[in-house]
């Protein structure tokens, strides 16, 4: 990998949706392309669920309620953060200085030919020339 990677203080203020310097260009759109993009997503979600989640632990409530709260928030927080998965990572690397939807178009490079291939197999089997019914007779 070529790209400069950030510091740790650097990363978390990425990780929290802060812009880098220019310098990290190329490495944030590696980390919303790469094979794990949905992990970093998930790695990222959980820098800003997890203290709502704990905070929610420390209220002065049985320990019950406290618990269902913190289960229900994180819950919550990672459906909404997966309902945009796409559309966040897209803003990030726009955010960066790549234009909206080029995180897209390298996902989808880097997929082509297994794309192609499991295209093809949809092909062979639902798109017959022939129907059942013509087979038959």
């Amino acid at each position: 990998m070529g790209a400069v990677r950030p510091n740790p203080a650097q990363w978390l203020w990425y990780a929290v949706g802060g812009r880098l310097p220019a310098r990290f260009k190329e490495w944030v759109l590696r980390d919303v392309t790469c094979r794990s993009w949905g992990w970093r997503h998930a790695g990222r979600a959980t820098l800003l669920i997890a203290p709502l989640a704990l905070g929610i632990l420390l209220l002065p409530l049985p320990l019950e309620i406290r618990g269902c709260m913190a289960g229900l928030s994180a819950i919550v927080g990672y459906y909404f953060s997966f309902s945009y998965l796409e559309e966040s990572c897209e803003v990030r690397a726009s955010k960066h200085g790549h234009p909206y939807g080029a995180a897209a178009m390298v996902r989808q490079a880097a997929d082509a030919e297994a794309n192609a291939e499991a295209h093809a197999r949809y092909i062979a089997r639902y798109r017959q020339t022939e129907s059942p019914q013509e087979q038959t007779n």
